[in-house]
């Protein structure tokens, strides 16, 4: 025993082998036990839903059997003529006998139907007519269901009646007896809807064939009673249906099963004519102990030679172990041999991993601090070009090349808890990009700054700039749907230049040349294309618009305000101007968006960090989008800081408002002296001392503002825009419009057109 306990890798190689065994042994076992009982359950679930179709396909049948019997007595034909001595209507029982025929013709399970009429011999049915007599004597015979028992049973009060299923000798001329059962019903008489006596023959095999009685479970069958418990169809004979009727005890759902013996017996009520239905089936297959005992035996045998088998197969194992353990020294030691194993392997991969990581580290930033200080700068010393030189076979292994740069940043919609990605691991998923994408040569990746990385793309023989930059267009793509999904990449690509270190420069200069002159429209693209940019100087910067933004934050209309910086940025955007161009335009703006705020001690130093942070966030910016929040963020930082501004009617925000709202009507300084609840005389003084112009001109310049948006954006004429913005008349409008611009309405319109 301590011989065993001190070689535990054998044991453990044992154990590991039995526990297989024992894994395997029970879902062996568990299959075993779920096979034969879950078939035959599942077998008997599908069983009880065959016998429910069957049993609506019963209640069908017979209510198509009512319902043919409802017909025949509502057809219109009556043969037997009243007042002529009982004599029948030889053209009506035809007429008759044609209907019949036409009813069961659809019903191929109906065998014929029979209609008599009482003190009369003839009997009328779907192939002719015949003596009642005869009919029951010669064509469907019977012992007890002849002429007279039909004759006795129709003058009784009686329900509709549904006869048990009989044997009958059937002859047609020309033809020999042959035995048929047949079911026959007979009408019920309670309600009598007319002198017609109707049986209903109904051909039992082709009854069972129509409800598919041969869906249903092997060896099972099925007796059908109505509703005094009397059979009416039964497919095995000798059935004891004594015990079996006296044990059930129909639940609400009219369903109750009992075993007796072999077999279970599941009964079923009908809810259309209360008829019920047993059905017989076998509860256990046949022979299923022998079964059961066979695999149990089976299966004992397969678990003991198993286990042995595993004891030998264990030594032959362990003797490669050992020679193992003697290679790293501790073969001697008492121990887990595995894990001496494992910690032996690991140690010395760990090592050599270490060296090889310090060595390909150093390598990497020497060549890294090479490649950037050719970028710094063209010209370099001696020293710096010999170090260039020993790395330039890492930048270049083919004749001509690219630069591209990629810049990464989390995305809007990004999660931001998450840790950031460090540097090396984008390096190695740039490398392992570049590794397996096609139509590429050699490539190289260097670390910039941050998030920020330069790649080398190789042009092979044979290749071409644009297949190199549709790849890695496609590499940047499949990265940030992939590894680096929630951040947003960008790569600007170089022009096509030969692989010589002093190139490595241009190639630099088009980048942060990209970066600067990147049309607005590109920023929804991962990779610029240098070639593809070109410059563009349609920069629109609207000074009465500027004017207006001014003086709607004086007037505290912050909303207003926001739309106008929006429509600028919006409308530049739409000229596809370039990325700095825009970031100047966004700047001047500021610039008219501190002039409503309040010229504080306090005020003046938050304003100069408001601009501070203003600055940083529009250079810093990645978009457009960027560039509109940090100006209307100091939008709303200048409304609100306006909001301490007094409530008294007399102050610059309200009457600059009130003018803004309503220069459209006739602003005379007695209705504004009124609405200010002061005098004209100190409206004005008050009015040219705040706004530093006297109360007409601004007047005329705010409806000049507005008169200039009808000019450019509407189809009004100068009669129409005149009073649109309070002057009385054309010649007015276009008198004090040409007195501050220099120019008539017309024209400012036409030049504004051809603009």
């Amino acid at each position: 025993m301590n011989r065993l306990l001190a070689n535990r890798g054998l044991l453990q190689i044992f154990c590991s082998l039995l526990l297989v065994i024992m894994i395997m042994s029970a879902s062996s076992y568990v299959v075993y036990k779920k096979s034969i009982s879950g078939i035959y359950d599942k077998v008997t679930q599908n069983n009880r839903l065959v016998v429910k179709n069957i049993i609506q396909a019963f209640d069908s049948g017979f209510t198509t059997v009512n319902n043919l019997i409802f017909t025949i007595h509502g057809l219109p034909f009556d043969p037997v003529k009243s007042g002529d001595g009982g004599r029948m209507d030889m053209a009506q029982v035809y007429n008759l006998q044609d209907n019949l025929a036409s009813l069961i013709s659809s019903v191929d399970y109906i065998e014929d139907v029979i209609v008599f009429y009482d003190n009369q011999d003839l009997a009328i049915t779907a192939n002719g007519t015949s003596d009642m007599k005869l009919l029951f004597q010669n064509k469907y015979r019977h012992d007890t269901y002849n002429a007279s028992y039909w004759r006795s049973f129709s003058k009784s009060k009686r329900p509709f009646t549904v006869f048990p299923a009989a044997d009958y000798m059937m002859q047609t001329e020309g033809s020999k007896p042959q035995s048929r059962q047949l079911i026959a019903v007979m009408d019920g008489n309670k309600y009598k809807l007319s002198d017609k006596n109707v049986i209903i023959l109904i051909n039992a095999e082709k009854l069972l064939q129509h409800v598919n009685m041969s869906s249903m479970i092997p060896g099972s069958s099925m007796i059908v009673l109505d509703g005094d418990r009397k059979i009416v169809l039964s497919t095995e004979k000798n059935w004891d249906l004594v015990e079996v009727l006296n044990d059930v005890y129909f639940n609400q759902s009219q369903e109750d099963s009992l075993t007796r013996g072999d077999f279970e017996y599941h009964v079923y009520q009908s809810d259309y004519n209360d008829f019920i239905y047993i059905d017989k089936m076998p509860y256990q297959f046949q022979n299923i102990d022998t079964v059961a005992s066979g695999s149990r035996f089976i299966m004992v045998i397969a678990i003991v030679s198993a286990v042995l088998l595993s004891g030998l197969l264990s030594v032959y194992l362990y003797l490669p172990v050992k020679g193992i353990l003697q290679l790293f020294g501790e073969g001697r030691v008492k121990g887990n041999d595995f894990r001496k194993i494992h910690s032996g392997i690991v140690k010395v991969q760990r090592e050599n991993e270490t060296l090889k990581q310090r060595m390909e580290r150093a390598e990497v930033d020497m060549c890294r601090n090479a490649f950037l200080q050719v970028l710094e700068k063209r010209e370099r010393s001696s020293d710096i070009e010999r170090e260039v030189l020993k790395y330039e076979p890492y930048f270049f292994r083919d004749r001509c090349f690219v630069m591209a740069s990629l810049d990464i940043r989390l995305s809007k919609k990004g999660d931001r808890s998450h840790a950031s990605i460090e540097p090396r691991h984008i390096i190695d998923v740039l490398r392992k990009g570049l590794g397996s994408m096609a139509g590429t040569g050699y490539t190289a990746v260097f670390h910039k700054r941050e998030m920020s990385f330069l790649v080398l793309l190789g042009i092979p023989e044979g290749g071409d700039r644009q297949t190199v930059m549709s790849y890695w267009a496609a590499l940047i793509q499949e990265a940030s749907q992939d590894v680096l999904s929630g951040y947003a990449l960008r790569s600007y690509v170089s022009k096509f230049y030969e692989a010589h270190v002093p190139n490595l420069h241009s190639a630099y200069q088009d980048i942060m040349n990209g970066m600067l002159y990147r049309s607005v429209q590109d920023e929804a693209q991962s990779v610029i294309d240098i070639e593809a940019v070109q410059y563009v100087g349609d920069v629109y910067f609207p000074l009465e618009k500027m004017d207006h933004l001014a003086r709607c934050l004086t007037a505290g209309l912050t909303g207003e305000s926001i739309q106008i910086a929006k429509d600028i940025i919006q409308e530049n955007a739409r000229r596809n101007i370039h990325h700095y161009h825009l970031a100047h335009v966004v700047k001047s703006m500021f610039l008219y968006l501190i002039k409503p705020a309040r010229a504080t001690a306090e005020g003046d130093q938050e304003l100069m960090q408001l601009e501070s942070r203003f600055i940083q966030r529009v250079e810093q910016a990645y978009d457009h989008g960027e560039m509109t929040e940090a100006l209307l963020e100091v939008v709303e930082r200048v409304a609100g800081s306006r909001g301490g501004e007094p409530k008294s009617k007399l102050n610059p925000a309200f009457i600059s408002q009130y003018i803004e709202l309503h220069y459209m009507n006739n602003l005379y300084l007695d209705h504004m002296a009124e609405v200010l609840d002061t005098s004209p005389k100190y409206f004005s003084n008050y009015f040219k001392k705040t706004f530093g112009i006297n109360y007409v001109e601004y007047l005329n310049k705010v409806r000049l503002a507005h008169a200039r948006e009808f000019l450019k954006n509407s189809d009004y004429n100068i009669s129409e825009i005149g009073e649109k913005t309070g002057y009385m008349n054309a010649s007015t409008f276009t008198t004090t419009f040409k007195k501050y611009y220099g120019i008539s309405p017309s024209e400012y319109r036409k030049m504004a057109g051809e603009g």
